[in-house]
C-alpha cells in the first residue's frame, strides 16, 4: 500500500505531520481520523516525493467537490488563491478543534505560507482583538475578502456556526479551482491550435494573399464579396497591423475597467444572464448558493428577514440580489416567503418556489433549502462535466470553419480565373 502523508489536528489544537499507510486516499483519510487526528492536508507519497497536498474538504459531497461556482472568485494579487483556501480552511479546522478565534488567527499567522499571507492574517488578528467582528475585519481587505467571502463569514458568526461556513467557503474555493483546472485542461489542445490558426491566418493575409491581388486586380469588379472582405482585411493588416493590436490591447482595458464600475457590473452580469448557456448555470449557481446559505441559517435560528439580508449577499450577482430585496420588502410586510420569491422567476422556477412554499407552511423550511440546495448542485454537476466536453468539439470546429472560410475565399476566384481571361 502506497504511504500518504499528512498535516492534521490534534484535540489540543496543535498542528502535527505523519505518515499513513493505506490503498487509497479516502482510506487514508479514515486512517487519520481513527489515530483522533482532524485532517487537513493529504498527499501521496511516491518515489521520495509526494505530490501536491489537497486540501481535506469536510462534510463536502461528491458532486458539491467536483463542482465550481462561477462568479465566486477568492483570492487577490497580494494574496494567492491557494493561500486564501488554506487560511479558511486551516481556520475552520482549528475553531471546530476549540481553538478561540484570538489563538487561531496567531497560530496562522506565524504558519503563513508568504510574508504577505502572514501580514495580512496579523492584520485581522489585530482588528478582531480591538473588538471587531472577524467579517468586518476581512470587509477591510475587499481585495483579499470578496463580498461573498465576507456575507458568509456574517452569516456564520450571526449563527453560531462560523467553523461550519468556512468549511463551506473552502470547498466553494476548491470547486472552483477543480473547475478551472478542468476547463483549462479541456482548452489547451484547442488552444494551441486557436495560435496555430492565428499565426497562420497572419501569414497568410499578410504575405500569400498580397500575391494573388496582382492577379485579382483586373477583375477586381467581378471579385467574390468573400474574396474582397479577405482582400480588404489584408489591406488592413498589413498598412494598420500596430494600430490594430494596440487598439485590441487598449479596447481589453477599458472593458475590463468598465466591467469593474458599478454601472458596467450591472449590464455585463444581466448580459451574462441572458447568454444561451452561462445565463441559466450562473442563475441556477446563485440560487443552490442562496437556498444553501438560507436554509443553514434559518437552521440556526436566525430570525428569517435577517437570515434573507445576508444571504442574498451570498448570490454574487448584482442583478438577482436586487431581485431578492424585493422578495424581503414583501416578507416584512407580512408575506410568505415562497410567494415573494415570484418576485424573481430568473432565480427561481416555478417548481422551487412551490417546493418553498410547501415546506414552509410544513414548517421543514430550512430542510427543504438544503435539499434543494443539494439537487441542484448535483445537476449543475453534470450540466458542467458536459459543456466542458462540448466546447473542445465546437472551439475545433469554429477554427476549422474559419480557416475553410479564408481559403474558399482565395480559391473561388482561381476557379473562375480563365473565365475572367476569356
Amino acid at each position: 500500500m502506497p504511504p500518504f502523508s499528512y498535516r492534521a489536528l490534534q484535540a489540543d489544537g496543535r498542528m502535527v505531520d505523519g505518515v499513513a499507510e493505506a490503498a487509497s486516499r479516502a482510506e487514508a483519510l479514515r486512517v487519520i481520523e481513527s489515530r483522533g487526528l482532524r485532517p487537513v492536508s493529504v498527499s501521496e507519497t511516491r518515489g521520495g516525493g509526494s505530490r501536491s497536498a489537497k486540501p481535506v474538504k469536510d462534510g463536502a459531497s461528491p458532486a458539491q467537490a467536483s463542482q465550481g461556482l462561477p462568479g465566486f472568485s477568492f483570492g487577490s494579487p497580494q494574496v494567492s488563491s491557494a493561500e486564501l483556501e488554506n487560511f479558511t480552511r486551516l481556520l475552520s479546522s482549528l475553531l471546530a478543534a476549540g481553538v478561540p478565534l484570538s489563538r487561531a488567527l496567531t497560530i496562522l499567522g506565524k504558519e503563513a505560507s508568504s510574508p504577505v499571507a502572514a501580514s495580512k492574517w496579523q492584520e485581522i488578528h489585530g482588528l478582531v482583538v480591538d473588538g471587531m467582528s472577524l467579517a468586518n475585519a476581512m470587509a477591510r481587505s475587499p481585495d483579499t475578502f470578496p463580498k461573498v467571502y465576507t456575507a458568509m463569514v456574517e452569516a456564520g458568526e450571526a449563527g453560531g456556526f462560523l467553523d461550519v461556513v468556512l468549511a463551506q467557503i473552502a470547498d466553494f474555493q476548491a470547486r472552483e479551482k477543480e473547475l478551472r483546472s478542468k476547463v483549462l485542461t479541456a482548452m489547451i489542445y484547442p488552444a494551441v491550435l486557436l495560435v496555430m490558426a492565428l499565426v497562420v491566418l497572419t501569414v497568410l493575409l499578410v504575405f500569400f494573399i498580397p500575391k494573388f491581388q496582382k492577379v485579382f486586380t483586373s477583375v477586381k469588379g467581378a471579385l467574390p464579396l468573400i474574396t474582397q472582405i479577405i482582400i480588404a482585411a489584408s489591406d488592413i493588416l498589413r498598412s494598420y497591423g500596430l494600430l490594430v493590436v494596440v487598439g485590441a490591447v487598449l479596447g481589453g482595458f477599458f472593458l475590463k475597467t468598465w466591467i469593474v464600475s458599478p454601472a458596467g457590473r450591472r449590464i455585463w452580469e444581466g448580459l451574462t444572464l441572458k447568454a444561451p448557456v452561462v445565463g441559466p448555470l450562473s442563475a441556477r449557481f446563485a440560487m443552490a448558493r442562496f437556498c444553501r446559505m438560507l436554509g443553514t441559517l434559518i437552521g440556526a435560528d436566525v430570525q428569517l428577514v435577517q437570515a434573507l439580508n445576508v444571504a442574498r449577499r451570498s448570490i454574487g450577482n448584482q442583478i438577482l440580489v436586487d431581485a431578492v430585496a424585493r422578495s424581503i420588502d414583501q416578507v416584512q410586510q407580512g408575506g410568505r416567503l415562497g410567494q415573494s420569491l415570484a418576485e424573481c422567476p430568473a432565480l427561481f422556477s416555478g417548481s422551487v418556489m412551490e417546493m418553498i412554499s410547501v415546506a414552509e407552511e410544513s414548517g421543514r423550511l430550512d430542510v427543504e433549502l438544503i435539499r434543494i440546495a443539494n439537487v441542484t448542485e448535483s445537476e449543475l454537476d453534470r450540466r458542467l462535466k458536459t459543456a466542458v466536453a462540448l466546447a473542445e468539439p465546437l472551439l475545433l470546429f469554429l477554427i476549422a470553419g474559419f480557416i475553410g472560410f479564408i481559403f474558399i475565399g482565395m480559391l473561388l476566384p482561381v476557379f473562375s480565373l480563365q473565365d475572367y481571361i476569356k
